[in-house]
């Protein structure tokens, strides 16, 4: 998992990527290629 300062680019990546929050982090995350895992926060 990568820790990024702007998740936006990492969103462009994939078309399957999804911003999702968890316990006040923000991250994401991709079902069919999980390489694109990562987190803000």
């Amino acid at each position: 998992m990568k820790i990024r300062h702007s998740l936006k680019s990492v969103k462009l990546r994939h078309k399957d990527c999804r911003i999702v929050r968890r316990k006040g982090r923000v991250y994401v995350i991709n079902k069919t290629n999980p390489r694109f895992k990562a987190r803000q926060g």
